[in-house]
């Protein structure tokens, strides 16, 4: 038997990941560490009476190459004797719609589709073949993009993200990228390579590529056993903090909340959003933790916590329908700055010189004053709004624009905008200035505009 294969028996049967004769859904994508997983685990059926059933997920991102993915997967299954599940999803299409990247986009199609194939199936442990490479990749992902506690990293047994009653096992965590080549070629085992994983537009691949080979050969050579060392330790602490957070929760008396440590302040306040379903974004953590009593946005909501206990109440703002209130403002006429909505608008029109210069500054931006005309109308934001941002060749939704920014609902209805005497939008407050009314050969006047948010409605005051 191959010294993988043991390896991974042996990580299997003390780590508890699998029993005897479990049923498994074994993630297979078609690269080379889902096949040696395949393989792997086929080996070792045999002797633990495994019941294996694969799964492929199409993400439709790289044409032709994809589809040949999933057929290479079916044959090789096929010929394993084992049954396949094969499923396709519009990746590209989700991260356009929500605003996300498509490597998240990839990751909840994904989930989701394994979670279902596995209750589809009657099977509750599903396989997956990230190893000791992917810890350390995603520990400096993560440290990038200021994680916190998630450098604990990837666990060995975890419950899916997308069904809690599905649990994900990892059976070659902590086994390295070339052990794992190093077995494909002994045994033999044909993959499939992804080009994407050239691209150094995708951020794990330059961590992969420049980053960690830097790290090696400057710094540190042994930095993969350091990295998860490290891991092991924050994964450690943090799930202590977690518990002692889960304690406090139970008890109905006990230390006031901001006596607690602060890592438990935070473990406590994740566990709260959890029952929300909201994301524990470190930011609105501490926000949460530091301002207790006071309104934060999100989405469609306010989030509250209340001082003393750390409980987070989720509570409907009273203006959960777009305001209908609309200022007419007379350009040539008005006496600037005026006042609309906790915002201080101020502009003044000038003759306009390929020579003027207008220092560059935040809140501020040049319209050709003629295009826009004499009279335009502060209003909010409404659902159909259309707007074309500088740069782009036509006009979009604005609630699109506003989900690509990761505008929070709640305040895009707070958020206003401004029209032209001709009706069309030409400044939305937070994104860049309207395409159609910017500078050019052609203006004789042009209108500076400025602005301050003094508050949101609402926002940022005592409950």
């Amino acid at each position: 038997m191959h010294p993988l294969v043991s390896h991974v028996e042996a990580a299997v049967r003390q780590r508890g990941l699998l029993t005897e004769g479990a049923r498994v859904l074994v993630a297979v994508s078609g690269g080379v560490d889902s096949m040696v997983l395949l393989h792997v685990l086929h080996t070792l059926a045999v002797r633990h009476r495994y019941s294996l059933t694969v799964a492929h997920f199409n993400h439709q991102l790289r044409g032709a190459a994809s589809d040949a993915d999933a057929r290479f997967v079916r044959l090789v299954v096929r010929r394993l004797g084992l049954e396949c599940a094969v499923e396709a999803g519009d990746v590209a299409g989700l991260a356009r719609a929500r605003g996300w990247s498509v490597e998240m986009a990839a990751r909840q199609l994904r989930h989701e589709f394994l979670a279902r194939t596995a209750k589809q199936m009657g099977v509750s442990v599903v396989a997956l073949a990230h190893h000791a490479d992917d810890q350390v990749e995603l520990f400096f992902l993560r440290l990038l993009r200021g994680a916190g506690g998630g450098l604990a990293g990837m666990k060995w047994r975890s419950a899916s993200p997308a069904d809690p009653a599905v649990t994900l096992v990892r059976p070659l965590l902590d086994r390295s990228k070339e052990e794992l080549l190093e077995f494909a070629g002994a045994e033999k085992i044909k993959f499939r390579a992804d080009a994407s994983n050239q691209s150094m537009d995708i951020l794990r691949n330059r961590v992969r590529r420049e980053l960690l080979p830097l790290l090696r050969r400057r710094f540190q050579p042994a930095i993969g056993p350091v990295v998860l060392r490290a891991m092991e330790i924050v994964g450690e602490e943090a799930a202590f903090a977690h518990e002692a957070a889960r304690q406090h929760l139970k008890k109905s008396a006990g230390s006031p909340f901001d006596r607690l440590p602060v890592a438990v302040q935070r473990q406590f306040l994740c566990l709260e959003l959890a029952r929300f379903g909201v994301p524990p974004e470190f930011e609105l953590v501490e926000r949460l933790r530091l301002k207790p009593g006071v309104r934060h946005s999100w989405r469609d909501f306010w989030l509250i916590s209340t001082a003393g206990t750390g409980r987070v109440d989720l509570v409907s703002p009273p203006d959960a329908e777009p305001a209908t209130t609309v200022l007419q403002v007379n350009l040539r006429a008005g006496k600037p700055p005026i006042q609309f909505s906790g915002v201080e608008v101020k502009w003044r029109i000038r003759p306009h010189s390929t020579r003027s210069l207008v220092r560059k500054k935040t809140n501020r931006e040049r319209f050709d004053a003629d295009l826009i005309g004499h009279s335009v109308f502060l209003r909010h934001w409404h659902p159909g709004d259309r707007f074309q941002p500088s740069g782009m060749t036509r006009s979009v939704k604005l609630q699109d624009l506003f989900t690509n920014a990761k505008v929070p609902a709640a305040e895009r209805r707070r958020r206003l905008v401004a029209e032209a005497a001709n009706g069309r939008i030409f400044w939305v407050e937070g994104l860049r200035m309207a395409e159609a009314f910017k500078l050019g050969a052609g203006t004789k006047f042009e209108l500076i505009w400025e602005w301050r948010r003094t508050c949101f409605p609402g926002e940022g005051q005592s409950a």
